[in-house]
């Protein structure tokens, strides 16, 4: 991992240390200029991947590792330049199978399955990787801009 990383956060996978991270992440996305609106869907977002992680990735035990690091990141778009933030979660969970996660309308959704909806809604990139043993999701926001978004590049600041 590089050095430009804001924030890094290894904890284990009790329950309990959820609001820890919490309590870390919404200033950092406040001093990164984010809207109160978006750090609310970011800081849910991170907090259902990280409960997903503890209850699906290790199956509820609570001495698992979970790394979460953030980093500022900017963007062309249209020759202006865009702001936003990437947080990278990782486990030693068995590997993710993409296929078992599909989009489905919120009325055919089973009973506590709002996690996935609450990520993919609140973040404009949600990303699964295989990294050898180790599972990586990649949360990618950006902050809002008055035009719609076309043409961009990704540039880690």
């Amino acid at each position: 991992m590089n050095h430009d990383f804001l924030l890094k956060i290894k904890l284990r996978s009790h329950p309990r240390l959820l609001c820890v991270l919490r309590g870390a992440v919404e200033p950092l996305m406040a001093v990164l200029g984010f809207s109160e609106k978006d750090c609310r869907s970011i800081i849910r977002a991170v907090d259902e991947a990280v409960s997903n992680i503890i209850r699906h990735s290790y199956g509820g035990r609570e001495d698992r590792p979970i790394e979460i690091s953030c980093r500022s990141l900017r963007r062309r778009v249209a020759g202006k330049a865009g702001r936003g933030v990437e947080i990278l979660l990782f486990d030693h969970g068995p590997a993710v199978d993409t296929t078992k996660l599909p989009r489905r309308p919120l009325d055919q959704l089973p009973c506590g399955g709002l996690g996935l909806h609450f990520i993919r809604d609140g973040m404009d990139k949600v990303e699964y990787k295989r990294i050898g043993k180790i599972n990586r999701l990649r949360l990618v926001k950006y902050a809002r801009t008055a035009k719609p978004v076309t043409n961009t590049e990704e540039i880690p600041s």
